[in-house]
């Protein structure tokens, strides 16, 4: 139990500690083939400490992981009018990974108490009350395929594993070892991408068949890079340094350079997440100095 505890400090704390007082940006995003518009950027965090994890509750809400007097606490960003309210704090965990279920009035987040236990809380948006999703599941990074099955990563005995887990049943299957952090469901498709670690240590992506449980690789991402979204059901999304980058699936196998954001003093872009419309992105990077 205490190699797994230190395994779990080393994945978690790790990242947080790679990445200091990060933010959260959003701005407009219009597209068509390769040429990119971005528009109305302004950062929605603002604030020291860790600020990450950014998903949309809707086109006009984005939810995100923000510190909170030196806690994490599930953020709820409201487009429209322009401010930062708390979807709900005064836990004794701190608040990770937050994401609507769709269809439903709940969003899960991974949370954190001091004595280094992390699980899954289901949150009511409208009551704000919570209860844990699944008792046994220890989840570190997650994307959910429908409302009852997500698909993430947890802590193995060396590294983090690939698994699907069903919130109703409670079954957990494991399918691989070595995942990574990043999860989405491919736009039209009944399949979902995560990231793997390779043999030289950098991300490759794979589609994952949530029928058959079958994996198909898609591509490697450049180095240093662990995060992507999808614009598409065949075009990908990633950024690195102040730049971000496209990948067509069924284009001459390339990242293709789309915008260079270092105008907005940011650098090294990491998660991403994109508006169920697709006319706005949020990103997380660090404020350039």
């Amino acid at each position: 139990m205490k190699y797994r505890l230190f395994l779990f400090f080393f994945f978690f704390f790790g990242i947080l500690a790679a990445q200091p007082n990060t933010e959260v940006y959003l701005m407009d995003l219009d597209y068509e083939g390769e040429d990119f518009t971005f528009s109305n950027f302004r950062n929605i965090s603002n604030d020291t400490g860790y600020d990450s994890q950014p998903s949309f509750q809707s086109d006009n809400l984005v939810l995100f992981a923000a510190n909170n007097g030196g806690q994490n606490d599930i953020a709820q960003y409201h487009i429209r009018f322009n401010k930062k309210f708390w979807l709900h704090e005064g836990s004794a965990a701190s608040q990770y990974s937050p994401q609507r279920i769709s269809g439903s009035q709940h969003i899960l987040s991974v949370h954190l108490d001091t004595t280094g236990r992390q699980r899954l809380f289901r949150h009511h948006l409208t009551s704000r009350e919570y209860t844990e999703a699944h008792p046994d599941l220890q989840v570190a990074y997650f994307a959910m395929y429908n409302e009852n099955i997500l698909v993430g990563s947890v802590l193995g005995d060396d590294a983090l594993d690939l698994v699907v887990a069903n919130l109703k049943t409670k079954q957990v299957d494991t399918l691989a070892y070595n995942a990574g952090r990043s999860f989405h469901k491919v736009p039209k498709s009944d399949t979902m991408s995560y990231t793997y670690v390779n043999e030289e240590g950098n991300h490759d992506v794979y589609q994952l068949d949530m029928k058959s449980f079958e994996s198909f690789f898609v591509a490697q991402l450049p180095i240093g890079v662990q995060d992507h979204v999808w614009l598409s059901e065949s075009i990908l999304l990633i950024g690195s340094g102040s730049k971000l980058y496209t990948y067509d699936l069924f284009g001459d196998g390339v990242w293709k350079e789309v915008a260079d954001l270092s105008l907005y003093k940011l650098d090294n872009i990491t998660r991403l997440a994109l508006s169920p419309d697709g006319t706005k992105l949020a990103l997380v990077a660090l404020p350039a100095e």
